[in-house]
């Protein structure tokens, strides 16, 4: 039986100074977590941030409810 699209993580590719990917790679290895994983969580934890400073307070109200 398949998933529905939206219960599956997505793929997204973004570019970065070799500086920063670096910086990726080492903590993944020291850590033996993955880039993945930390990548997930950079994005995870600031994403509340980006909403407040960039969308509508109206507009982080629905997205935290669930309602968009």
């Amino acid at each position: 039986m398949r998933r529905k699209s939206e219960n599956r993580s997505q793929v997204i590719a973004v570019r970065v100074e070799p500086a920063i990917e670096q910086r990726l790679r080492l903590l993944a290895e020291v850590t033996g977590r993955s880039q993945s994983f930390f990548l997930k969580q950079l994005i995870e934890k600031g994403i509340d941030a980006m909403e407040d400073a960039w969308l509508p307070q109206e507009v982080v109200a629905q997205v935290r409810s669930g309602a968009l």
